[in-house]
């Protein structure tokens, strides 16, 4: 992470924009409430994931170790691949990535918390 994040308060989570409890459709990704949609062949196959959403992360690039502060906006399973959209606020950015990729924050603001964004847990 960035030093010039490291010390940005982190967003309140929207209260809208996002999918919760539902695969997401084309429409949702057309009116601004989801990042992707899991289809094959015109089929939704997207089970949503038992997360909560939204809620605080890093996204964390398996080769370098680099964490990005994110908010998830959507968590789904399309067969065995789990998926996580997510809103990058430092640089107003939309992304899909796989769950094993996330270190999730709850839905509790990490500057108000303990475990601020400038700390890894330990064994990270």
């Amino acid at each position: 992470m960035s030093a010039a994040n490291a010390s940005t308060p982190w967003p309140a989570l929207p209260t809208s924009g996002f999918i919760a409890g539902r695969a997401a459709t084309q429409r949702d990704i057309t009116e601004g409430n989801g990042v992707f949609v899991a289809e094959v062949g015109g089929r939704l196959v997207g089970m949503p994931l038992a997360i909560t959403v939204p809620q605080y992360a890093f996204h964390v690039d398996q080769a370098t170790g680099a964490r990005t502060r994110v908010i998830v906006l959507q968590a789904e399973r399309a067969g065995t691949l789990e998926m996580i959209g997510y809103l990058a606020p430092d640089t107003n950015t939309y992304g899909v990535g796989t769950a094993r990729e996330f270190e999730l924050l709850g839905t509790d603001s990490p500057a108000a918390s303990p475990r601020s964004p400038e700390r890894r847990p330990p064994g990270r």
